[in-house]
């Protein structure tokens, strides 16, 4: 299992931190609105290694048959695996390469709830809210969290339907099937 595991959790993972690095370089060109959702569907495409985790150690490891708790097992650790590629390298690029990010995203949430409508005071509380965010944030440790937070629901998501759709349980051999036991066709034909 861990050889499955590994092989798919880091193409998983290195999938999704080459398209997490791209957006974030380029959403500026992209904005924020549409970039939560090219964010999304990048991770998404990402955890569809999981799917093909889970049936190459079906077809592989289990002879073509896997139960749902095993590949659920393979699954959660492909996804965890891609988590943590994921986090390490959004902790890297933030804090090294782009940081104005959190700014820039302050910016775009006050920005949205003035053009929203908002009064004065929601828009102060706004403005304190995101001081707050931005704060956290700037903390390492809260900031992996957060990011783990991203990727990880989409890939329990995909998990949890992989193992559904790729379980396959071994039928259970009829008795006069079984080695040593006495063919009851010929027993009834003497």
């Amino acid at each position: 299992m861990k050889k499955t595991v590994l092989i798919f959790g880091l193409i998983s993972g290195a999938i999704s931190v080459a398209l997490m690095v791209a957006l974030a370089f380029f959403i500026d060109e992209i904005g924020f609105d549409r970039g939560m959702i090219v964010g999304y569907t990048s991770i998404l495409i990402a955890f569809l290694l999981v799917f093909f985790g889970i049936r190459s150690y079906r077809e592989t490891v289990g002879d073509g048959y896997i139960t749902f708790g095993r590949a659920f097992s393979v699954g959660i650790l492909i996804t965890l695996i891609s988590c943590i590629c994921y986090v390490v390298a959004w902790e890297i690029v933030y804090f090294n390469f782009l940081p104005n990010f959190g700014e820039k995203y302050t910016n775009y949430i006050i920005e949205n709830a003035r053009a929203s409508g908002a009064s004065a005071a929601e828009i102060a509380t706004q403005v304190e809210e995101m001081k707050n965010f931005k704060a956290q944030y700037d903390n390492p440790f809260i900031n992996a969290a957060y990011t783990f937070l991203e990727p990880f629901p989409v890939g329990l998501l995909v998990t949890l339907i992989s193992a559904a759709i790729l379980r396959k349980r071994r039928a259970v051999a009829d008795e006069t099937e079984l080695p040593g036991a006495p063919n009851l066709q010929n027993v009834h034909s003497k």
